[in-house]
């Protein structure tokens, strides 16, 4: 008889089957979920800091790492665009590419970096690894585009008119809001009650712990190109967009600006019937083995 679960170190990082699918839609509505809920949270200002949340990102973070697959990593940007631009009315093709490139693939070389689940050490490097080089990306991303021309510079009181003091601002306060705070914190609390018991539910098995790998590796390294040729691509798709220089899909009925917050309860639904749906067939599977 055939093993019932498979370590995703016996797979090919491109394998995708049923298993990587149950895992694709549960990190997609979890986190359109979490990012649904996030957009009800309020923001206010602490001199030139505009303090507030843009996602929990524990919850997809937690997920990417214990499963470790570009699938998982792809899944997380998916949930946003679905949840948090499609059923809401606010979604820009060629703007949506750069998150979903970027995201992807910096996430799926952080998950790369941890070679031994069991060290929050290890943990905690690939989670602000993962935020810090996507939110640098997005940083270079912005101040291309007012260098190109296609976006003006909002100035901040309190700070000096350069993009750049801007923009490295903005990046110190998501790492610390977002990476750490709502992310890094709850991740190292999180990550080892689920680990080896989530997996089991989805046909998998935890990620094998190896204390003596060094994180960056052979494979560790050539993954770092993944975001790294990526750069270029969103950096164009999204000058693009603000451009208007090429054929875009844009879906923007404005269904907030038309029915007010209220509408934002639509997608926080819409991911858990999915999420519902999803663990019913979780309990089958389970039931059958």
């Amino acid at each position: 008889m055939a093993k019932a679960t498979e370590s995703n170190s016996e797979r090919s990082w491109l394998n995708f089957d049923h298993r990587d699918m149950m895992v694709f839609i549960l990190i997609m509505s979890l986190n359109g979920l979490q990012n649904a809920v996030t957009e009800l949270s309020p923001e206010f200002m602490l001199g030139p800091m505009e303090i507030g949340f843009d996602e929990f990102l524990f919850i997809p973070m937690t997920l990417v790492m214990l499963f470790g697959t570009i699938w998982a990593a792809l899944a997380v940007p998916v949930g946003e665009i679905v949840f948090g631009e499609i059923l809401i009315g606010e979604f820009d093709g060629l703007g949506a590419m750069e998150n979903l490139i970027m995201l992807t693939t910096c996430y799926y070389f952080a998950s790369a970096l941890l070679k031994n689940p069991d060290s929050k050490l290890q943990l905690a490097i690939a989670v602000l690894v993962a935020e810090g080089l996507e939110e640098a990306f997005a940083v270079l991303i912005d101040v291309a585009k007012v260098y190109v021309g296609v976006e003006e510079l909002e100035a901040v009181p309190g700070l000096p008119e350069s993009i750049w003091a801007i923009e490295l601002f903005d990046w110190f306060n998501q790492m610390l809001i977002a990476g750490v705070i709502f992310g890094l914190i709850p991740t190292l609390y999180l990550y080892p009650k689920l680990r080896g018991k989530l997996e089991p539910l989805l046909g998998m098995e935890p990620r094998p712990a190896d204390p003596n790998a060094s994180m960056l590796d052979a494979r560790s390294l050539k993954l770092l190109f993944l975001p790294l040729l990526a750069f270029p691509f969103a950096m164009g798709f999204e000058i693009l967009s603000e451009s208007g220089g090429m054929v875009n899909v844009i879906w923007e009925p404005e269904f907030v600006e038309t029915y007010g917050q209220v509408f934002l309860v639509v997608p926080i639904v819409g991911a858990i019937v999915v999420l519902a749906l999803l663990w019913m067939r979780m309990r089958r599977n389970r039931t059958a083995a």
